[in-house]
């Protein structure tokens, strides 16, 4: 089997589930040992009280041929994060490629509610968890990822830079969210590039997580039967796609031509040559653009 990142060490912080958890596992089957950092355990639930775990996303790491091992980490407390990568230092020396990956904003986000109508408790606390948690993380992470050059920082967000700055994210705080990670990103890079490190931003298209296929009850099995309800759900794609996108961003040589740039997993498909798991290459944002934001009929023709 190749695996590219045999030796390298990998944090996935929001490794719980959806895009977080399809990165580490692709990570693992790069050959990668993959710290997977969040807050539901076998034992305790966060607020989503979903059943995903980190524990069962670091034992499909370890499936998938890399080494996983589950952290319970509140990524806004500084302590416990600054205790996470002492503890990285120390088992492994290194740390190669870092993700951040915390969301946590599905239950506080209120659609199409203007700014004075929203619940400002929510909001902010989204606001907390979408942005702070990462800079909490790179500020304990980020000394220990440059002692090597050629480490990664991938900012996991929604959306490109050019579709976000055309377009409403339908909530100041969703769109606020998303976009400052992609300037975290780019700022990051200003940083990282003097200790020939790289930041990028990084964006899946439509993700069919876990929490996604719940709301059109379907499964990974009969994603396709959500079409009925969403037409343009035809453009989806799983979790491993971005997470083959993370793979192939850590192990290119020439990684840092992508320095400060907002890239997605259609995008990276096309340069890496990497699939979906059925053998596709979505372009999401694409097809957002050309198709679904025109109102034309749904139709991935062209498209994956």
């Amino acid at each position: 089997m190749n695996q590219p990142l045999q030796g390298k060490v990998a944090l996935v912080a929001g490794a719980t589930r959806g895009a977080g958890r399809g990165i580490a596992v692709e990570l693992g089957a790069a050959g990668a040992t993959v710290y997977c950092t969040g807050r539901t355990t076998r034992a305790q639930r966060s607020e989503y009280n979903r059943p995903e775990t980190i524990e069962e996303t670091a034992k499909m790491v370890q499936q998938a041929g890399g080494r996983g091992i589950a952290l319970q980490v509140d990524h806004l407390d500084p302590a416990q994060v600054k205790a996470l990568v002492a503890q990285i230092e120390r088992e492994q020396g290194r740390l190669d490629l870092l993700v951040n990956d915390v969301w946590g904003g599905e239950l506080l986000t209120e659609w199409n509610v203007p700014v004075w109508e929203h619940s400002l408790e929510k909001g902010l606390r989204l606001l907390r968890l979408a942005i702070d948690t990462h800079i909490i993380t790179s500020h304990f992470a980020l000394p220990l990822l440059i002692k090597h050059p050629g480490g990664l920082l991938v900012e996991m967000t929604d959306g490109t830079a050019e579709y976000n700055n055309a377009n409403y994210r339908l909530s100041l705080f969703y769109d606020l969210a998303k976009t400052s990670v992609i300037r975290m990103a780019w700022a990051q890079a200003k940083e990282l590039s003097p200790h020939q490190c790289t930041a990028v931003a990084l964006t899946p298209g439509w993700l069919r997580s876990e929490m996604m296929l719940d709301i059109y009850g379907v499964t990974e099995a009969n994603w396709r039967d959500a079409t009925a309800k969403q037409p343009h759900f035809v453009i989806s794609e799983t979790p491993r796609y971005v997470g083959r996108a993370v793979a192939h961003l850590a192990a290119d040589p020439k990684v840092s031509r992508w320095n400060g740039q907002s890239l997605s997993s259609g995008q990276l498909a096309k340069v890496y040559g990497f699939t979906d798991l059925d053998g596709s290459q979505p372009d999401a944002w694409r097809y957002m653009v050309e198709v679904q934001d025109p109102g034309k009929p749904a139709d991935a023709t062209g498209y994956r």
